[in-house]
Protein backbone atom coordinates (compact mmCIF):
# COMPACT_ATOMS: atom_id res chain seq x y z
CA UNK A 1 0.00 0.00 0.00
CA UNK A 2 0.94 3.62 -0.52
CA UNK A 3 0.24 5.38 2.78
CA UNK A 4 0.02 9.10 3.59
CA UNK A 5 0.53 10.17 7.20
CA UNK A 6 -0.67 13.66 8.13
CA UNK A 7 1.21 15.67 10.77
CA UNK A 8 4.64 16.96 11.73
CA UNK A 9 5.28 16.16 15.39
CA UNK A 10 6.85 13.53 17.62
CA UNK A 11 3.66 11.48 17.52
CA UNK A 12 3.87 11.34 13.73
CA UNK A 13 7.58 10.43 13.77
CA UNK A 14 6.80 7.49 16.08
CA UNK A 15 3.89 6.39 13.85
CA UNK A 16 6.04 6.78 10.71
CA UNK A 17 8.85 4.73 12.30
CA UNK A 18 6.40 1.91 13.09
CA UNK A 19 4.48 2.07 9.79
CA UNK A 20 7.65 2.15 7.69
CA UNK A 21 8.57 -1.24 9.22
CA UNK A 22 5.31 -2.86 8.06
CA UNK A 23 5.47 -5.32 5.15
CA UNK A 24 2.18 -3.79 3.98
CA UNK A 25 3.84 -0.41 3.36
CA UNK A 26 5.14 0.08 -0.19
CA UNK A 27 5.65 3.83 -0.08
CA UNK A 28 5.16 6.08 2.94
CA UNK A 29 4.56 9.81 2.55
CA UNK A 30 4.16 12.36 5.35
CA UNK A 31 2.69 15.85 5.12
CA UNK A 32 4.28 18.10 6.15
CA UNK A 33 6.66 15.96 8.26
CA UNK A 34 9.91 17.05 9.93
CA UNK A 35 13.64 16.35 9.75
CA UNK A 36 13.34 13.02 11.61
CA UNK A 37 10.29 11.80 9.70
CA UNK A 38 12.23 12.43 6.47
CA UNK A 39 14.35 9.38 7.36
CA UNK A 40 11.25 7.15 7.34
CA UNK A 41 9.02 8.75 4.71
CA UNK A 42 8.96 11.15 1.77
CA UNK A 43 7.90 14.50 3.21
CA UNK A 44 5.39 16.55 1.21
CA UNK A 45 4.62 20.26 1.69
CA UNK A 46 0.83 20.14 2.07
CA UNK A 47 -1.41 22.47 4.08
CA UNK A 48 -3.53 20.10 6.19
CA UNK A 49 -6.30 22.71 6.36
CA UNK A 50 -6.61 22.54 2.54
CA UNK A 51 -8.55 19.29 2.22
CA UNK A 52 -8.88 19.62 -1.57
CA UNK A 53 -5.08 19.79 -1.91
CA UNK A 54 -4.67 16.68 0.29
CA UNK A 55 -7.22 14.79 -1.83
CA UNK A 56 -5.55 15.93 -5.06
CA UNK A 57 -2.16 14.68 -3.78
CA UNK A 58 -3.72 11.31 -2.82
CA UNK A 59 -5.13 10.87 -6.31
CA UNK A 60 -1.93 11.92 -8.05
CA UNK A 61 0.27 9.65 -5.89
CA UNK A 62 -2.02 6.60 -5.78
CA UNK A 63 -2.51 6.77 -2.01
CA UNK A 64 -4.44 3.76 -0.67
CA UNK A 65 -4.72 4.79 2.96
CA UNK A 66 -4.42 8.06 4.91
CA UNK A 67 -3.55 8.11 8.64
CA UNK A 68 -4.43 11.38 10.38
CA UNK A 69 -2.14 12.29 13.30
CA UNK A 70 -3.24 15.64 14.82
CA UNK A 71 -6.61 16.71 16.19
CA UNK A 72 -7.22 19.91 14.19
CA UNK A 73 -7.76 18.21 10.78
CA UNK A 74 -9.92 15.52 12.44
CA UNK A 75 -12.15 18.15 14.05
CA UNK A 76 -12.29 19.97 10.69
CA UNK A 77 -13.69 16.84 9.02
CA UNK A 78 -10.76 15.69 6.90
CA UNK A 79 -11.72 12.00 7.31
CA UNK A 80 -15.23 12.72 6.02
CA UNK A 81 -13.82 14.56 2.98
CA UNK A 82 -11.28 11.81 2.19
CA UNK A 83 -13.86 9.03 2.49
CA UNK A 84 -16.34 10.98 0.32
CA UNK A 85 -13.57 11.19 -2.29
CA UNK A 86 -13.18 7.38 -2.13
CA UNK A 87 -9.92 7.42 -0.16
CA UNK A 88 -9.66 5.18 2.94
CA UNK A 89 -8.73 7.14 6.06
CA UNK A 90 -7.96 6.30 9.69
CA UNK A 91 -9.54 8.51 12.32
CA UNK A 92 -12.95 9.68 13.54
CA UNK A 93 -15.46 11.66 11.51
CA UNK A 94 -15.99 15.35 12.28
CA UNK A 95 -19.10 14.48 14.33
CA UNK A 96 -17.24 11.81 16.34
CA UNK A 97 -14.17 14.04 16.82
CA UNK A 98 -16.35 16.37 18.92
CA UNK A 99 -15.27 14.14 21.82
CA UNK A 100 -12.03 16.15 21.68
CA UNK A 101 -13.23 19.27 19.87
CA UNK A 102 -15.71 20.26 22.56
CA UNK A 103 -15.14 19.68 26.27
CA UNK A 104 -18.78 20.62 26.91
CA UNK A 105 -20.07 18.05 24.40
CA UNK A 106 -18.12 15.29 26.14
CA UNK A 107 -19.15 16.37 29.64
CA UNK A 108 -22.82 16.39 28.61
CA UNK A 109 -22.41 12.94 27.03
CA UNK A 110 -20.94 11.65 30.30
CA UNK A 111 -23.77 13.15 32.34
CA UNK A 112 -26.45 11.68 30.03
CA UNK A 113 -24.87 8.19 29.96
CA UNK A 114 -23.73 7.76 33.57
CA UNK A 115 -20.02 7.83 32.67
CA UNK A 116 -17.95 8.76 35.76
CA UNK A 117 -16.42 12.24 35.45
CA UNK A 118 -15.90 15.39 37.52
CA UNK A 119 -18.97 17.50 38.39
CA UNK A 120 -19.10 20.53 36.07
CA UNK A 121 -21.01 23.44 34.55
CA UNK A 122 -20.64 25.23 31.18
CA UNK A 123 -20.40 29.01 30.75
CA UNK A 124 -20.45 31.51 27.87
CA UNK A 125 -19.72 34.66 29.91
CA UNK A 126 -17.26 35.64 32.63
CA UNK A 127 -19.62 36.99 35.32
CA UNK A 128 -21.74 33.84 35.86
CA UNK A 129 -18.55 31.75 35.62
CA UNK A 130 -16.94 33.77 38.42
CA UNK A 131 -20.09 33.58 40.54
CA UNK A 132 -19.98 29.79 40.16
CA UNK A 133 -16.29 29.74 41.11
CA UNK A 134 -17.02 31.69 44.30
CA UNK A 135 -19.84 29.30 45.19
CA UNK A 136 -17.60 26.22 44.69
CA UNK A 137 -14.24 27.44 46.04
CA UNK A 138 -10.75 26.20 45.14
CA UNK A 139 -8.94 24.07 44.06
CA UNK A 140 -10.98 23.99 40.85
CA UNK A 141 -10.37 23.37 37.15
CA UNK A 142 -11.11 25.85 34.33
CA UNK A 143 -11.12 24.55 30.73
CA UNK A 144 -11.58 26.17 27.33
CA UNK A 145 -14.29 24.28 25.44
CA UNK A 146 -12.42 24.01 22.11
CA UNK A 147 -8.99 22.96 20.85
CA UNK A 148 -6.15 24.83 22.55
CA UNK A 149 -3.03 22.71 21.81
CA UNK A 150 -2.83 21.38 25.37
CA UNK A 151 -2.89 24.90 26.88
CA UNK A 152 -6.62 25.29 27.51
CA UNK A 153 -6.70 23.81 31.04
CA UNK A 154 -5.89 25.66 34.26
CA UNK A 155 -5.84 23.75 37.55
CA UNK A 156 -6.40 26.69 39.90
CA UNK A 157 -5.27 26.27 43.50
CA UNK A 158 -6.99 29.49 44.65
CA UNK A 159 -9.88 31.68 43.51
CA UNK A 160 -7.66 34.49 42.17
CA UNK A 161 -5.93 32.04 39.82
CA UNK A 162 -9.29 30.61 38.74
CA UNK A 163 -10.77 34.06 38.01
CA UNK A 164 -7.63 35.02 36.05
CA UNK A 165 -8.06 31.84 33.97
CA UNK A 166 -11.68 32.81 33.20
CA UNK A 167 -10.56 36.30 32.09
CA UNK A 168 -7.75 34.83 29.97
CA UNK A 169 -10.03 32.34 28.24
CA UNK A 170 -12.79 34.83 27.50
CA UNK A 171 -10.21 37.50 26.61
CA UNK A 172 -9.12 35.94 23.32
CA UNK A 173 -5.80 34.39 24.45
CA UNK A 174 -6.71 30.98 23.05
CA UNK A 175 -8.14 32.01 19.67
CA UNK A 176 -11.13 29.99 18.54
CA UNK A 177 -11.22 27.94 21.75
CA UNK A 178 -12.67 30.95 23.60
CA UNK A 179 -16.44 30.92 23.02
CA UNK A 180 -17.26 28.76 26.01
CA UNK A 181 -15.60 27.37 29.11
CA UNK A 182 -16.20 24.38 31.37
CA UNK A 183 -15.58 24.66 35.12
CA UNK A 184 -15.26 21.36 36.93
CA UNK A 185 -14.42 19.97 40.33
CA UNK A 186 -10.82 19.19 41.17
CA UNK A 187 -10.34 15.42 41.29
CA UNK A 188 -7.91 13.94 43.77
CA UNK A 189 -5.93 10.93 42.56
CA UNK A 190 -3.31 9.87 40.05
CA UNK A 191 -3.64 10.52 36.32
CA UNK A 192 -3.25 7.92 33.57
CA UNK A 193 -3.63 7.84 29.80
CA UNK A 194 -5.75 4.98 28.47
CA UNK A 195 -5.93 4.10 24.78
CA UNK A 196 -8.55 2.07 22.95
CA UNK A 197 -8.72 1.26 19.24
CA UNK A 198 -12.30 1.56 17.97
CA UNK A 199 -14.11 0.58 14.78
CA UNK A 200 -17.52 2.15 15.43
CA UNK A 201 -18.86 -1.01 17.04
CA UNK A 202 -16.00 -2.75 18.88
CA UNK A 203 -13.29 -1.24 21.10
CA UNK A 204 -10.09 -3.06 22.11
CA UNK A 205 -7.85 -1.79 24.88
CA UNK A 206 -4.33 -0.84 23.87
CA UNK A 207 -1.69 -0.33 26.52
CA UNK A 208 -1.55 2.54 29.03
CA UNK A 209 0.83 5.41 29.77
CA UNK A 210 1.36 8.31 32.13
CA UNK A 211 2.55 11.69 30.94
CA UNK A 212 3.97 14.71 32.73
CA UNK A 213 1.99 17.83 31.82
CA UNK A 214 3.73 20.45 33.97
CA UNK A 215 6.76 22.14 32.49
CA UNK A 216 9.22 21.90 35.42
CA UNK A 217 10.64 19.21 37.72
CA UNK A 218 8.38 18.19 40.60
CA UNK A 219 5.27 18.83 38.48
CA UNK A 220 5.65 22.60 38.88
CA UNK A 221 4.82 25.43 36.47
CA UNK A 222 2.21 25.77 33.71
CA UNK A 223 0.63 22.90 31.80
CA UNK A 224 2.17 21.93 28.46
CA UNK A 225 1.39 19.50 25.67
CA UNK A 226 3.49 17.02 27.69
CA UNK A 227 7.13 16.99 28.85
CA UNK A 228 7.60 13.23 28.96
CA UNK A 229 5.78 9.94 29.37
CA UNK A 230 6.23 6.30 30.26
CA UNK A 231 4.34 3.08 29.62
CA UNK A 232 2.69 1.08 31.09
CA UNK A 233 0.93 3.20 33.73
CA UNK A 234 1.61 1.42 37.03
CA UNK A 235 -1.76 2.47 38.50
CA UNK A 236 -3.81 0.56 35.89
CA UNK A 237 -3.73 -3.19 36.39
CA UNK A 238 -5.87 -5.74 34.52
CA UNK A 239 -8.86 -5.22 36.82
CA UNK A 240 -8.71 -1.42 36.52
CA UNK A 241 -8.34 -1.70 32.72
CA UNK A 242 -11.51 -3.81 32.61
CA UNK A 243 -13.35 -1.17 34.68
CA UNK A 244 -12.23 1.61 32.32
CA UNK A 245 -13.51 -0.35 29.33
CA UNK A 246 -16.84 -1.24 31.01
CA UNK A 247 -17.57 2.07 32.75
CA UNK A 248 -16.08 4.62 30.32
CA UNK A 249 -15.05 3.41 26.84
CA UNK A 250 -17.95 1.05 25.96
CA UNK A 251 -20.74 3.42 27.13
CA UNK A 252 -19.09 6.21 25.09
CA UNK A 253 -19.01 4.01 21.99
CA UNK A 254 -22.69 3.11 22.48
CA UNK A 255 -23.67 6.75 22.98
CA UNK A 256 -21.85 7.83 19.80
CA UNK A 257 -23.53 5.03 17.82
CA UNK A 258 -26.96 6.05 19.12
CA UNK A 259 -26.17 9.63 18.10
CA UNK A 260 -25.44 8.50 14.54
CA UNK A 261 -21.74 9.33 14.88
CA UNK A 262 -20.01 5.94 15.39
CA UNK A 263 -16.47 6.40 16.69
CA UNK A 264 -13.64 4.96 14.59
CA UNK A 265 -9.98 5.53 15.36
CA UNK A 266 -8.01 5.81 18.59
CA UNK A 267 -9.94 6.97 21.62
CA UNK A 268 -7.54 8.39 24.18
CA UNK A 269 -9.07 8.76 27.63
CA UNK A 270 -7.31 11.04 30.07
CA UNK A 271 -8.22 9.49 33.43
CA UNK A 272 -7.99 10.25 37.11
CA UNK A 273 -7.76 7.11 39.21
CA UNK A 274 -9.61 8.18 42.36
CA UNK A 275 -10.58 6.33 45.52
CA UNK A 276 -13.98 5.63 43.95
CA UNK A 277 -12.39 4.29 40.75
CA UNK A 278 -11.57 5.68 37.31
CA UNK A 279 -13.05 9.03 36.23
CA UNK A 280 -12.79 10.64 32.81
CA UNK A 281 -10.93 13.95 32.72
CA UNK A 282 -11.14 14.39 28.93
CA UNK A 283 -11.07 12.56 25.63
CA UNK A 284 -8.65 13.00 22.77
CA UNK A 285 -9.67 11.77 19.33
CA UNK A 286 -6.18 10.63 18.30
CA UNK A 287 -2.95 9.10 19.58
CA UNK A 288 -1.38 11.08 22.43
CA UNK A 289 1.82 13.08 22.20
CA UNK A 290 4.27 12.16 23.80
CA UNK A 291 2.51 8.89 24.77
CA UNK A 292 2.61 7.51 21.20
CA UNK A 293 6.39 7.50 21.35
CA UNK A 294 6.40 5.02 24.25
CA UNK A 295 3.45 3.02 22.87
CA UNK A 296 5.16 2.44 19.52
CA UNK A 297 8.38 1.28 21.23
CA UNK A 298 6.34 -1.31 23.14
CA UNK A 299 4.11 -2.46 20.26
CA UNK A 300 5.22 -5.89 19.06
CA UNK A 301 2.48 -6.28 16.41
CA UNK A 302 2.36 -4.64 12.98
CA UNK A 303 0.54 -1.30 13.34
CA UNK A 304 -0.82 -0.98 9.79
CA UNK A 305 -3.29 -3.94 9.88
CA UNK A 306 -4.65 -2.63 13.21
CA UNK A 307 -5.34 0.81 11.72
CA UNK A 308 -7.00 -0.79 8.69
CA UNK A 309 -9.16 -3.04 10.90
CA UNK A 310 -10.30 0.05 12.83
CA UNK A 311 -11.33 1.80 9.62
CA UNK A 312 -12.96 -1.32 8.11
CA UNK A 313 -14.98 -2.31 11.20
CA UNK A 314 -12.98 -5.53 11.67
CA UNK A 315 -11.65 -5.27 15.24
CA UNK A 316 -13.98 -7.91 16.72
CA UNK A 317 -11.45 -10.75 16.42
CA UNK A 318 -8.33 -8.57 16.46
CA UNK A 319 -5.56 -8.75 19.02
CA UNK A 320 -2.38 -6.73 19.50
CA UNK A 321 0.76 -7.92 21.27
CA UNK A 322 3.02 -5.74 23.41
CA UNK A 323 6.55 -6.06 24.74
CA UNK A 324 6.54 -6.44 28.53
CA UNK A 325 9.47 -4.02 28.94
CA UNK A 326 8.54 -0.48 29.99
CA UNK A 327 9.37 2.50 27.79
CA UNK A 328 10.04 6.13 28.74
CA UNK A 329 10.41 9.33 26.74
CA UNK A 330 11.96 12.68 27.72
CA UNK A 331 10.82 15.77 25.82
CA UNK A 332 13.50 18.32 24.99
CA UNK A 333 11.89 21.72 24.46
CA UNK A 334 13.06 25.18 23.41
CA UNK A 335 13.80 27.50 26.34
CA UNK A 336 10.74 29.64 27.01
CA UNK A 337 8.20 26.94 26.11
CA UNK A 338 5.21 26.89 26.71
CA UNK A 339 5.58 30.66 26.27
CA UNK A 340 7.67 32.43 23.61
CA UNK A 341 10.74 30.60 22.33
CA UNK A 342 13.42 30.96 19.67
CA UNK A 343 13.43 28.94 16.44
CA UNK A 344 16.34 28.04 14.21
CA UNK A 345 18.89 27.04 16.88
CA UNK A 346 21.31 24.23 15.97
CA UNK A 347 21.05 20.76 17.54
CA UNK A 348 24.13 18.51 17.53
CA UNK A 349 25.07 15.08 18.87
CA UNK A 350 21.91 13.25 17.77
CA UNK A 351 23.76 10.35 16.08
CA UNK A 352 25.89 9.78 19.19
CA UNK A 353 22.80 9.91 21.43
CA UNK A 354 21.01 7.33 19.27
CA UNK A 355 23.83 4.82 19.92
CA UNK A 356 22.72 4.33 23.55
CA UNK A 357 21.23 0.84 23.91
CA UNK A 358 17.43 0.72 23.63
CA UNK A 359 17.14 4.37 22.53
CA UNK A 360 15.10 5.87 19.68
CA UNK A 361 15.00 9.61 19.10
CA UNK A 362 11.77 10.94 17.66
CA UNK A 363 11.77 14.44 16.21
CA UNK A 364 8.91 16.78 17.10
CA UNK A 365 9.73 20.35 16.04
CA UNK A 366 12.78 20.12 13.78
CA UNK A 367 13.83 20.98 10.24
CA UNK A 368 16.91 20.16 8.19
CA UNK A 369 18.79 23.07 6.66
CA UNK A 370 22.30 23.22 5.17
CA UNK A 371 23.16 19.76 6.50
CA UNK A 372 22.19 20.75 10.06
CA UNK A 373 19.21 19.91 12.27
CA UNK A 374 17.49 23.06 13.55
CA UNK A 375 14.86 23.52 16.26
CA UNK A 376 11.55 24.53 14.71
CA UNK A 377 8.97 24.39 17.50
CA UNK A 378 8.32 24.41 21.24
CA UNK A 379 8.65 20.69 21.91
CA UNK A 380 11.56 19.68 19.70
CA UNK A 381 12.83 16.14 20.48
CA UNK A 382 11.49 13.01 22.20
CA UNK A 383 14.38 10.97 23.55
CA UNK A 384 12.83 7.54 24.10
CA UNK A 385 14.10 4.25 25.51
CA UNK A 386 13.08 0.71 26.42
CA UNK A 387 14.48 -1.02 29.51
CA UNK A 388 13.93 -4.06 31.70
CA UNK A 389 12.63 -1.66 34.37
CA UNK A 390 11.39 1.93 34.30
CA UNK A 391 14.61 2.92 36.09
CA UNK A 392 16.70 1.35 33.31
CA UNK A 393 14.61 2.98 30.56
CA UNK A 394 14.93 6.29 32.40
CA UNK A 395 18.72 5.93 32.76
CA UNK A 396 19.11 5.13 29.06
CA UNK A 397 16.95 8.07 27.97
CA UNK A 398 18.87 10.55 30.15
CA UNK A 399 22.23 9.12 29.02
CA UNK A 400 21.13 9.87 25.43
CA UNK A 401 19.92 13.36 26.43
CA UNK A 402 23.35 14.08 27.96
CA UNK A 403 24.97 13.44 24.55
CA UNK A 404 22.79 16.00 22.73
CA UNK A 405 24.40 19.42 22.37
CA UNK A 406 21.67 22.06 22.29
CA UNK A 407 22.27 24.96 24.71
CA UNK A 408 18.96 26.61 23.75
CA UNK A 409 16.96 23.57 24.91
CA UNK A 410 15.78 22.32 28.30
CA UNK A 411 14.04 19.24 29.74
CA UNK A 412 12.67 17.83 32.97
CA UNK A 413 15.07 15.67 34.98
CA UNK A 414 12.43 13.56 36.75
CA UNK A 415 10.35 11.86 34.05
CA UNK A 416 8.97 8.58 35.41
CA UNK A 417 9.62 9.45 39.05
CA UNK A 418 6.37 7.90 40.33
CA UNK A 419 7.02 4.59 38.57
CA UNK A 420 10.66 4.50 39.71
CA UNK A 421 9.52 5.15 43.28
CA UNK A 422 7.10 2.21 43.03
CA UNK A 423 9.90 -0.05 41.74
CA UNK A 424 12.20 0.82 44.64
CA UNK A 425 9.63 0.31 47.42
Amino acid sequence: MNILLLGSGGREHALAWKMAASPLTDKLFCAPGNAGIAREAECVALDLADHAAVIAFCRKSGIDFVVVGPEAPLCAGIVDDLETAGIKAFGPSKAAAQLEGSKGFTKDLCRENGIPTAAYERFRAADPAKAYLRSRGAPIVVKADGLAAGKGVVVALDLAEAEAAVDMMFGGALGEANGEIVIEEFLDGEEASFFALCDGDTAIALTTAQDHKRVYDGDKGPNTGGMGAYSPAPNIDTAMSARVMTEIIVPTMRAMQTMGAPYKGVLYAGLMITREGPKLIEYNARFGDPETQVLMLRLMSDLVPALLASRDGMLKNFDLRWYAEPALTVVMAAKGYPGDYERGTVIEGLDDAAKVEGVEIFHAGTKAEGGKILANGGRVLNVSALGKTVREAQARAYEAVSRIRWPEGFYRHDIGWRAVERETK
